[in-house]
């Protein structure tokens, strides 16, 4: 039925809740526009929190899952892979009918066979508007794919999830799902039966407070109160229910994903407190039983708590369910969590999103000798070949390369080469030309000199005293890297870029939307794939542009390629995906090449591998493609290199 050499194999998966910061009620809003097409379509501003569901995993020839946790009384699930039996445990309620429902969508849907789960650890609350439930369809979803290879994406992931919970008495609405893309904030759109998300670049830490009123609220009778104006308002209550879900909760969305982009806490904090007037005005009239909320309000209104506070708002359904704050700092969290649970006695929890770590460094390595352009390179460093600028200016290929760095605002630049090469370097960055030869010069190549020795400034050196291969020279920027991620290039690449924005500048925004080591590809002709490292995966947007890269291989046959490592796009169903020659890369990568010295792990020629290290990235924590809009040109080779300089 299934490979028995990996039947034993045991995962471990974390799933987070989540927290919707703006916009609820907004999903199930959106979706009526299938019928009423005036309606606007929903938004919302979900992220992770730090709590969720922990959980080992294996396949099995059933569906089990069990947990000793406190939490589950000893309950546990264990059925026959058959739809019909999963589909009627999913029918009768209860926690594990979620993961029923999931698990006989996987049965329907693809050849899988069972999965035997353990919750290890479970720190999420249950019913407190954190979305317990969808985090346990994920998590089921999420084994499936990695157990059985399915290579889903996020929103593969989310959709599985959300028909799932859909078998079942629970009927959730398409945000909660956004758990799938774990602790980090996305912006979803409903727009009738379609969703979009996107995960969002934070540029200011966000020290948020959440916390159980420990009073109730019938979220049943909420949903059921608001959905009587949908999918057609009736009257002029239900009109402005429209209006508050619609257009109005739209530029709610579009004022806090600005003050997110722009790093201001302090606005967004007090378009929180805005959000909330509007709910109260225009929602909770619909529902006054139950949203009211004499306790929400209250905690709302408490002085002790606006000292500590940038605003806070309902969370959820809202009620007196769950509250949640935006501390102004760490201190001010950790006095807020204080007073919520010892004076107000309300389980608090705490809520920090970070910005992913700023890419201001870069390295290049440039220590080999150039043999393929070999006799130029007995005199000339390869990647000193001068090539024809824009701007009309003949430059060494590293120098538009520098060029491009220093007008993205990196700070720090390493270059990797071999110490004999040094005053080579040095030579040029470091020691101006001559009074006589500049004043020689035109003014705007004065300008240019001028440019170059403020770009030197930027430039530090590390050597490879041994020649052991690429990931070898790129590891001796371990300390320079100093556990930050920073831009790898390949000293003989340079780029064009199509839009306003250098390739090296929309991959380092890609790195920051998702954290991850982020590597840049272009397509490639299957017959070309010999010539580079080819990287496989599913799409991660709808854009096509960026891939949870799955597969990776350095230099195969076309056969292999054309078996394994090929991606249908809506534009070719088999295409390929080669290194475009820069990476984002992380710490996790410095710590792999580490690990391949010391223990001697080299390929066939005896050289570490870069490609090793992202393999192995990319199986443990993972690892993403991105395509920028824009072309390299080679300088390595005499044929590329004659193209670059017809063309570049």
């Amino acid at each position: 039925m299934y490979n028995d050499e990996i039947k034993d194999e045991q995962i471990e998966v974390f799933v987070p809740g989540r927290l919707c910061l703006f916009g609820e009620h907004s999903d199930w809003a959106g979706t009526n526009k299938s019928f009423n097409a005036n309606i606007v379509p929903g938004m919302a501003i979900v992220t992770g929190t730090e709590q969720g569901i922990y959980a080992t995993a294996k396949k099995s020839d059933r569906f089990k899952i069990y947990s000793s946790l406190e939490q589950y009384q000893g309950d546990r699930l264990d059925c026959e892979m058959n739809p019909a039996k999963l589909r009627e445990t999913a029918r009768d309620g209860g926690f594990f009918s979620y993961v029923a429902g999931v698990a006989s969508y996987m049965c329907e849907w693809y050849h899988v066979s069972g999965v035997e789960i353990q919750i290890t650890k479970m720190d999420l609350p249950m019913k407190s508007g954190l979305s317990s439930s969808a985090a346990i369809c994920v998590l089921v979803a999420k084994v499936f794919s990695k157990l059985y290879q399915l290579h889903l994406n996020t929103l593969g992931i989310m959709n599985i999830a959300y028909w799932g919970e859909q078998r079942t008495p629970s009927r959730c609405g398409r945000l909660d799902q956004a758990c799938a893309f774990g602790s980090t904030p996305v912006i979803m759109t409903f727009d009738g039966n379609e969703l979009d998300a996107h995960r969002i670049t934070v540029r200011e830490p966000l020290y948020y407070v959440f916390a159980d009123l420990m009073a109730g609220k019938d979220t049943i009778k909420i949903l059921s109160d608001l959905n009587r104006a949908y999918p057609f308002p009736h009257n002029e209550m239900e009109e402005r229910l429209h209006e508050a879900l619609g257009k109005e909760n739209q530029a709610i969305i579009k004022r806090a994903l600005k003050y997110i982009s722009e790093g201001n806490p302090k606005a967004l904090g007090a378009l929180m407190t805005e959000a909330q007037e509007l709910f109260d005005s225009k929602i909770a009239p619909m529902c006054p039983e139950e949203l009211t909320a004499p306790v929400l309000h209250k905690t709302l209104a408490d002085e002790n708590i606006k000292e500590l506070v940038f605003g806070g708002k309902g969370v959820g359904s809202q009620g007196d369910g769950t509250i949640q704050f935006l501390a102004k700092d760490k201190e001010c969290q950790d006095k807020l969590i204080k007073y919520l649970t010892e004076v107000l006695g309300m389980t608090s929890y705490p809520l920090t999103i970070k910005p992913k770590a700023a890419v201001r460094k870069a390295v290049i390595p440039v220590a080999g000798f150039g043999t393929r352009l070999y006799p130029e390179t007995r005199g000339v460093k390869k990647e000193f070949c001068p090539v024809v600028d824009r701007d009309g200016l003949v430059k060494p290929g590293i120098l538009v390369l520098l060029e491009e760095l220093d007008s993205i605002g990196i700070e720090e630049i390493c270059i990797i080469l071999n110490r004999e090469e040094q005053s080579y370097y040095e030579d040029f960055f470091f020691k101006p030309i001559s009074d006589t030869h500049f004043n020689k010069l035109p003014k705007k190549m004065q300008a240019y000199e001028k440019k170059i020795q403020d770009i030197s400034r930027k430039i530090k050196f590390a050597f490879q005293d041994e020649q052991r291969g690429f990931g070898h020279a790129v590891y001796q920027a371990n300390s320079f890297a100093n556990n930050e991620p920073v831009l790898l290039l390949l000293g003989d690449t340079i780029y064009r870029s199509f839009t306003d924005a250098p390739c090296t500048k929309q991959l380092i925004d890609a790195y920051e939307v998702y954290g991850q080591t982020t590597v840049a590809l272009q397509k490639i002709l299957l017959e070309e794939v010999g010539n580079y490292g080819v990287f496989s995966g599913e799409w991660e947007n709808k854009e096509e542009t960026v891939i949870r890269i799955n597969n990776i291989a350095e230099k195969p046959s076309m056969q292999y390629a054309k078996d394994y490592l090929t991606i249908s796009s809506r534009s070719d169903p088999e295409s390929c995906y080669g290194a475009f020659g820069c990476y984002v890369i992380t710490k996790d990568v410095f710590d792999r090449l580490k690990t391949a010295i010391d223990n001697n792990i080299v390929n066939a020629k005896g050289e570490v591998e870069l490609t090793e290290a992202l393999e192995f990235v990319c199986k443990n924590s993972g690892i993403m493609g991105f395509i920028p809009e824009g072309r390299s040109f080679d300088l390595g080779n005499p044929e590329s290199y004659r193209k670059t300089v017809a063309e570049f």
